[in-house]
């Protein structure tokens, strides 16, 4: 492992850091370790050992750059395979998509206007809204959050409690 994850003052994961930035925010007191572990980054002259997680001391804000363009296996990850009618985990096989306000009545395949729906409560709600067809929504349709961190390979133990996996 070369890198050092970075997490935000509230602890959510930001970025991995080369072993010479890491070693540049805690020398300027900017970053606290968050962890025991350490990495070593040796110099002629010295060692300095780097925690493998640092947490800045201050906030910083993080705007959304571009929502995530709707897929329907983005709408199936989101509701994580869960029917949005009945609760029923659904299989990748048997999971569809619904439309809230059907296509045939202008509605879109648009983050806020699709659920996941296992085949039954599909059937059972048809071309109406669901209150038309006395259903109920378990959950409320939005845009997922945006991942700003894609990690590939092996994780260090130190950096899964503070990642989702």
């Amino acid at each position: 492992m070369t890198g050092v994850l970075l997490l935000n003052a509230t602890y959510e994961p930001l970025s991995i850091l080369s072993l010479r930035r890491a070693a540049r925010l805690l020398l300027k007191e900017r970053a606290e370790a968050v962890t025991g572990d350490n990495v070593w980054l040796v110099g002629p002259e010295c060692s300095l050992a780097i925690p493998t997680v640092l947490r800045l001391r201050y906030y910083v804000n993080v705007p959304r750059r571009n929502s995530p363009a709707w897929t329907r296996r983005g709408v199936l990850e989101r509701d994580r395979y869960t029917c949005a009618y009945c609760g029923k985990k659904c299989s990748p096989r048997e999971a569809t998509i619904d439309h809230i306000t059907p296509v045939s009545r202008g509605g879109r395949s648009s983050w806020g206007n699709t659920v996941t729906a296992c085949f039954r409560c599909n059937q059972r709600k048809a071309d109406r809204t669901p209150h038309e067809a006395g259903m109920k929504l378990l959950i409320e349709p939005k845009l997922p959050r945006t991942c700003y961190l894609v990690i590939g390979g092996d994780v260090p133990a130190a950096w899964k409690l503070w990642l989702e996996l």
